[in-house]
């Protein structure tokens, strides 16, 4: 079972997506990762340099990096809103072209990235990180068709609505095993256990090994 989204290098190779910033992507064989700029560090001037994309679009090419980011708007981020929407608009742009999905941070911006989505129209899918939403934004992410990844702390309800074929699970920076996850959203769900296995692997292969 893949964890879709942590900081920490699992102790076994190829059960986890290593989340890194470009600065530090140093790939350990047999690991998977995605790279990206999260919104807190949107306001580093290095990200205001000419060929910051062309450097970064060279590390999501690497075989490993399976996802774009976590790249994001968050409003209790340092800089400025329209800062990180360019950053993160570019981005977005980046995995269209590297064909790769998009890992998103999201703190008090749903209307700004349903509008980004509905402006862009990427053909990647686009998974919000960490999900800790009420059941009302919970539906409205998923109506405009992105995936929802619930890490440790969620809202039960939202993840109860959250459709199989949509759901993904993550560590994110808990210790708690993806296992143990996948066991507790089993018996929110009313499931078993095997059964939500069986999705969450259907969805990993669509999103992160079907492009």
């Amino acid at each position: 079972m893949l964890d879709i989204h942590t900081h920490h290098l699992p102790s076994v190779p190829g059960t986890a997506i290593v989340s890194v910033s470009p600065a530090d992507f140093c790939p350990q064989p047999g690991h998977w990762y995605s790279t990206g700029i999260h919104p807190w560090q949107a306001g580093d001037p290095q990200w205001q340099a000419d060929d910051w994309e062309q450097l970064l679009v060279q590390l999501l090419r690497h075989p490993q990096v399976l996802a774009v980011g976590e790249a994001g708007l968050d409003r209790l981020a340092q800089a400025p809103l329209p800062l990180q929407t360019d950053l993160f608009r570019r981005q977005a742009l980046l995995a269209e072209t590297v064909g790769k999905p998009l890992i998103i941070h999201a703190v008090k911006v749903q209307a700004e990235l349903i509008a980004l989505k509905r402006e862009l129209q990427p053909a990647m899918p686009w998974v919000i990180h960490g999900f800790r939403g009420k059941p009302q934004m919970a539906d409205a992410y998923l109506r405009h068709g992105f995936y929802l990844s619930f890490g440790q702390h969620y809202h039960p309800e939202a993840l109860r609505l959250t459709p199989a074929n949509r759901l993904l699970l993550e560590t994110d920076e808990s210790l708690v095993p993806i296992g143990q996850l996948c066991q507790q959203a089993a018996t929110l769900r009313q499931v078993d256990v095997d059964t939500l296995r069986q999705a969450l692997a259907a969805n990993v292969c669509q999103v992160f090994f079907g492009h």
